[in-house]
């Protein structure tokens, strides 16, 4: 074996030492969302600023280091071998990039951040129970002073976002996101303007009283059918849904139950297991490198919210489980028609809950966000003015104002988290995935007929090949036009969007 082969399988065993680890930390996060007593909150707190606190070590150590400067120059970014693969040479990119990240944070700092969402999401989950903002605000306001910290640590060129949204998708900045946000924001609000005009749609039979069991059992029969193994995941509950992997053997996901929406569960359910089949999916044999890892949150959630709506909302897949579905909750929606059905599922409708919301409006719950994290990160949005600019900003683009602040500007956990550049990833997510899709569609054109079927799993097959398989190799710009051949922008998601609802709602 030549020597830079060697280098490299070590540089990757110490990078896996500190990804186990990482997966502990990200098992104790599901356990605090799931079954954790809430006495526990205090030891769980310095557990994660101790392990925290030894991950970052592991990352920024000496042994580290020294094996990564045998491979390549990391002030400079130049390598000192060429006897290594394409993939691998990109793995080493990736590994210098994310030395130097973690190597501008104190250790200090990282711990403090560590004990600091720990208790916060605590707050933060008492606060959105009792409608309490004024209990949340100390945190907050600590959470938001240091991730200004947290950008000033890290660096940026232009705007202290940028650099917190680099935590989350490298390959794009503040500037950029404005443009798309702004481009796809007047489209929305045309959009929803005609929508406004026509006749609303029915959906009653989509509301009741739906046993959780029911929901629950009829839940696994999707997962099972999308290829989600319980033999490598689990379907637990929690306040705020969502995915855990620690390995591509270890992938679970939690959602809630909506006892009067019968279609909420599964479009959860759906959606992170999007997220944790794209776990499941990543390249074993290079767990602990950057080839092993997921490309970005962006990218992460354009396979959820490919098979929440692309896939779950599509009048293929309700072919084939809308039967299914009347048999398991007999009742009012026994009478409805496929296509009924199919609008009901579509129906565009400003709503408070950004989880809830429909395709058309969901990404006006992003902008909103966005325009908020950035005004706070750069100072001209206090702590105070909060609620009253969330407020003022769903009026502005829903035309809807919450009831209260558990409504509002308390529902989403990503604060309490410090998880600020997070949201913009939502719609990228699903910017990225309509821009797969069409590449999809003519790689599969008879893909309708075959989800009617029953088959789902060559989807998940089309997503590994194209997605889960290649790690970090790619940006996601890359990666989006080594699929398509096509230069990524917002065109396949507005034009998706303008052709589906101009059929949902008789636009033409």
């Amino acid at each position: 074996m030549k020597q830079a082969q060697k280098d490299y399988d070590h540089l990757q065993q110490l990078s896996r030492h500190s990804r186990i680890l990482t997966g502990i930390g990200h098992l104790l996060d599901w356990d605090q969302e799931t079954y954790m007593p809430d006495g526990a909150s205090g030891i769980r707190s310095i557990q994660m600023e101790t392990l925290a606190g030894i991950i970052h070590e592991e990352k920024t150590g000496k042994k580290f280091v020294n094996a990564l400067s045998k491979l390549i120059d990391i002030p400079k970014g130049s390598l000192k071998t060429k006897e290594l693969s394409g993939e691998q040479v990109a793995a080493l990119k990736e590994w210098r990039r994310d030395y130097l990240k973690e190597k501008a944070l104190p250790k200090k700092f990282v711990e403090e951040f560590a004990r600091l969402t720990s208790q916060s999401i605590l707050a933060w989950r008492s606060a959105k129970k009792e409608n309490a903002f004024q209990r949340f605000a100390p945190f907050l306001d600590k959470l938001v002073s240091m991730a200004r910290k947290k950008a000033d640590f890290l660096g940026f060129k232009e705007h202290p976002y940028d650099a917190l949204l680099d935590q989350y998708e490298h390959d794009i900045t503040t500037h950029e996101i404005a443009a798309l946000f702004s481009s796809l924001r007047k489209n929305v609000v045309d959009l929803l303007k005609k929508i406004s005009k026509k006749k609303q749609i029915n959906d009653d039979f989509l509301h009741g009283s739906f046993s959780r069991d029911k929901q629950l059992e009829f839940s696994h029969r999707i997962l099972k059918d999308m290829g989600y193994s319980l033999n490598f995941g689990r379907l637990d509950i929690s306040a705020h849904p969502f995915s855990s992997a620690s390995h591509p053997t270890d992938s679970r996901i939690t959602t809630r139950f909506h006892p009067t929406s019968l279609v909420s569960c599964i479009s959860v359910i759906m959606h992170e297991a999007g997220h944790a089949l794209y776990e499941m999916g990543l390249p074993q044999e290079h767990y602990g490198s950057p080839l092993g890892d997921s490309i970005s949150l962006g990218m992460h959630e354009s396979q959820s919210r490919w098979w929440e709506t692309r896939i779950g909302q599509s009048k293929a897949f309700w072919k084939h489980y809308l039967p299914h579905l009347k048999k398991q909750f007999p009742g009012p929606i026994e009478k409805a028609s496929l296509e009924s059905f199919y609008k009901a599922i579509n129906k565009v409708e400003p709503s408070f809950i950004r989880v809830e919301a429909d395709e058309v409006t969901y990404s006006l719950h992003v902008i909103l966000r966005f325009e908020m994290e950035k005004a706070l990160i750069e100072g001209t949005l206090s702590i105070r003015d909060v609620p009253e600019m969330w407020n003022a900003k769903m009026q502005e683009l829903l035309g809807i104002t919450p009831k209260d602040n558990t409504e509002g500007c308390l529902q989403d956990i990503h604060w309490s988290m410090g998880a600020f550049g997070y949201f913009p990833s939502y719609t990228l997510g699903n910017l990225y995935a309509s821009h797969f899709f069409e590449k999809f569609a003519k790689d599969h054109p008879d893909w309708e007929q075959r989800v009617s079927s029953g088959d789902l799993l060559f989807i998940n097959e089309w997503l590994h090949h194209a997605v889960h398989i290649h790690g970090r190799r790619y940006t996601s710009k890359e990666l989006l036009k080594k699929v398509t051949g096509k230069e990524f922008s917002a065109n396949a998601f507005i034009n998706y969007l303008n052709s589906k609802y101009e059929d949902v709602y008789n636009l033409k």
